[in-house]
């Protein structure tokens, strides 16, 4: 056995347990409630700081009202509890240690009334309730060494100005199948108890599995992917309810209601943030551009735009460096434990003060080496990172060079002036089908995806005359495909 591994072991073995406050049973307890909170009021202001929340107070207040009144009902009544909705296109909600919880844009946009909204907090609450955050913490702080350069590089150069996220793992773990269930179990409780026609748990489900069958995007992961789905849980739903003995005819569902909330709200990626155009990155708010090398797999992440090689050997990353100098930013860089400085030059790209330096850094998983440049550009400094296994640099410096050249100016006038799409109601007043109604009113998302976000199954289902659908007008039209 490993000694570090041995180490761990009887660390472990000698924690504490603590009871679950949901279920009763005993569980491994690894910190305090105090320490909890804490934990989760930092992890909270960098989810402020790297993703945003979205800009509309009423929905804000909307959505933390209904989690309130359910935290305040449960078995951990004491927590501080907040609800935040966050700016983000993927379909997903997520909770940090201590009651902070969060649902995306992109997840109210999908859904389709208040009940299921209801579900979903309650599921993230009964996550906070039998603490299966606190029990994630320990995976969370090997986890974020997989953010970004951190994949890579040592803990100590997420240090430097930005470049790198840094304490958001808590986003990109999933919890175990067990947790999912009792987190079900909980939430179906805390919704009923609060009036929702818990009936609607099955059509939320039903919509998370086909989210993650079209692939929506956002720069946060999707529901199944943090939340992986449990057998027989739609199964379990339906069991609960054929044993519920209570009259649903009058819970709350609030379709009509809930939708005129969303009348009008982002839906999918808000290009202003960024967007890609081939392999080309383009920020119309920033007003620059950056082409990455043909073929790699490239993402717009809340702290970064990284692009991987084709065969995962290489990764260039582009972040905000704050405003300190180019020249500056790269001593600061170069000067962190574990970093070797190469040769380094002063230059201009496209017109822009930089400075760039060969570097070497020593890694858990080995040796890099890489290129970094700082550019100077509106006020604000960009740090452009390209690193590969050592040995490896010589393949792919000139491919790093070319990316890094690439960073200019936007001036493309349809870049800087594009839209996000928005989410408009449409009433219906007779009989017809979904791709009828697409042809009426067109939307700019494919028809499968349509049928999605209005809780319609089927190739062309019927819509029903008196209801109000979603469509999705203007933003970046895309194919079938999603592209």
């Amino acid at each position: 056995m490993h000694w570090r591994f041995a180490l761990l072991t009887a660390a472990l073995a000698s924690t504490a347990c603590a009871t679950n406050p949901v279920t009763g049973k005993s569980q491994l307890s690894l910190v305090s409630e105090s320490q909890e909170i804490e934990m989760g009021k930092e992890a909270a202001q960098q989810v402020a700081q790297s993703i945003g929340f979205y800009k509309d107070p009423a929905i804000q207040s909307y959505v933390s009202g209904i989690g309130l009144k359910m935290a305040r009902a449960s078995e951990r009544p004491q927590l501080p509890w907040e609800f935040n909705v966050v700016d983000d296109a993927s379909v997903n909600a997520f909770a940090l240690p201590g009651g902070f919880i969060y649902v995306t844009r992109g997840l109210l946009s999908s859904i389709t009334n208040e009940a299921e909204l209801a579900s979903v907090v309650g599921h993230e609450i009964g996550h906070v309730t039998n603490r299966h955050t606190v029990q994630q913490i320990s995976k969370a702080q090997l986890a974020q060494l997989g953010l970004g350069i951190g994949m890579i590089l040592r803990p100590e150069l997420q240090q430097f100005g930005g470049l790198l996220s840094s304490g958001l793992g808590l986003l990109f773990l999933k919890y175990s199948r067990d947790a999912e269930n009792e987190a079900d179990l909980a939430g179906f409780r805390y919704a009923l108890n609060q009036g929702y026609d818990v009936r609607q748990m099955v059509n939320l489900f039903e919509l998370l599995e086909g989210v993650s069958r079209l692939s929506g995007g956002g720069k946060l992961p999707e529901w199944l992917q943090t939340h992986p789905n449990p057998e027989n849980r739609l199964q379990r739903v339906e069991q609960r309810l054929d044993t519920l003995h209570r009259d649903l005819s009058n819970a709350v569902v609030n379709r009509e209601g809930y939708l005129n909330r969303i009348k009008g709200m982002t839906y999918g990626e808000d290009p202003r943030q960024g967007f890609f155009r081939g392999n080309t990155f383009l920020h119309p708010d920033l007003r620059f551009q950056l082409t990455f090398p043909q073929g790699w797999k490239a993402q717009n992440t809340p702290s970064a735009v990284v692009a991987m090689s084709p065969g995962q050997d290489a990764v260039i990353q582009l972040g905000l460096a704050g405003q300190t100098p180019p020249t500056q930013a790269a001593r600061q860089f170069l000067s962190q434990q574990g970093v070797r400085a190469g040769n380094s030059s002063t230059e201009n790209i496209n017109g822009m003060p930089a400075a760039s330096s060969y570097f070497a850094a020593q890694t858990d998983q080995g040796q890099v080496e890489g290129l970094v440049t700082f550019v100077s550009y509106r006020g604000t400094t960009f740090g452009i990172l390209g690193y590969t296994a050592a040995g490896n640099l010589s393949r792919y410096d000139q491919v790093f060079r070319q990316s890094i050249l690439s960073f200019r100016e936007l001036t493309d006038p349809a870049a800087l002036n594009v839209q996000p799409a928005k989410l408009e109601l449409v009433p219906v007043d007779r009989p017809m089908t979904l791709r009828d109604f697409n042809q009426r009113y067109p939307s700019s998302i494919p028809l499968a995806e349509l049928a999605l976000i209005n809780g319609l199954s089927g190739e062309n289902p019927d819509l029903r005359p008196g209801r109000l659908y979603k469509r999705v007008v203007g933003g970046l039209a895309r194919t079938a495909s999603g592209e």
